[in-house]
């Protein structure tokens, strides 16, 4: 988690990379359990936490050397 100032109050900014394939109403509860956790540990308001997420195709992520598209 990053945390960028402006001002004097800081803005914690969470990035998270995911596969593609998950549905708006997931994506919505991810993005509010992350501000909630955020503001919970950090004290930061939730008007100041940031959530970016990023979604990768299948067959544009690999681990060990295996697209994510060609696993069975």
């Amino acid at each position: 988690m990053h945390s960028i100032k402006k001002g004097t109050k800081k803005m914690p900014i969470v990035n998270i990379d995911l596969i593609a394939g998950r549905s708006q109403d997931q994506l919505k509860a991810l993005v509010q359990d992350v501000t909630t956790a955020v503001t919970k540990n950090t004290g930061a308001p939730a008007e100041h936490v940031h959530v970016i997420l990023r979604e990768m195709q299948p067959n544009r992520y690999g681990v060990a050397g295996v697209l994510k598209s060609d696993e069975k």
